[in-house]
């Protein structure tokens, strides 16, 4: 029997081998070594991980593929996971995660029968361990695509807002004919920073066009 680690990160942006000295410490727990590590940057919704199935391949029956979390498995649709499931079989292939202890027994020599049971429980613990990490996945997917269409609302609520013209274009005109800011924002209704903001505004564009400032 031959121990085959599988690390898995979402984007290159992560780290794959993360996750490799828990597996190396839960081995050697164990007492035995892995004799294969196999990383890769891809997403665990899709079935287009290389590494995965180069794992596969290198297989012998009664070999463990080791992981740290059923969802570096699997994040994967119904179909989808059937699919994998299915080659992980044909392979006879034992999965192993950290964090699915009845998993755990399947690491270590056992006789026919004994393998045989703890194999049956551990595929109903795995199916159903694929099917919380698919949901969770599009749980997360759900709320980033509802926290970005708020964003995007309350943001055009901002950018949108269309600029009052007549009133800027009014209090430039008493600016520039001496009223102070104090009167000019009690005849406005206009803010000291909204003051601030056009006169800066006006200044830019005058030094443009290389017009005289007007008096302040």
């Amino acid at each position: 029997m031959h121990i085959r680690a599988y690390l898995r990160a979402s984007t290159k942006e992560q780290d794959s081998q993360r996750a490799r000295a828990d597996l190396d410490n839960f081995a050697q727990g164990l007492g035995v070594d892995i004799v294969g590590y196999y990383p890769e940057n891809e997403s665990g919704a899709t079935l287009k991980r290389p590494e995965l199935f180069r794992l596969l391949d290198d297989s012998k029956p009664g070999d463990v593929l080791l992981v740290e979390q059923v969802d570096r498995l699997s994040r994967l649709t119904g179909p989808d996971w059937d699919s994998l499931k299915a080659k992980i079989q044909e392979k006879r292939v034992r999965v192993v995660a950290l964090d699915l202890p009845t998993s755990h027994q399947l690491a270590k020599p056992s006789d026919d029968l004994t393998g045989r049971m703890l194999e049956a429980l551990n595929g109903m613990m795995l199916d159903m361990l694929a099917a919380i990490a698919r949901k969770d996945y599009e749980d997360r997917r759900r709320r980033t695509a509802q926290g970005i269409a708020k964003a995007k609302t309350i943001e055009g609520k901002y950018k949108g807002r269309p600029e009052d013209v007549a009133r800027n274009t009014n209090i430039l005109t008493l600016l520039n004919g001496g009223a102070s800011w104090s009167s000019v924002c009690k005849a406005t209704g206009a803010s000291r920073s909204t003051l601030s903001r056009l006169v800066k505004q006006q200044a830019a564009t005058e030094a443009t066009q290389g017009v005289p400032m007007g008096p302040r």
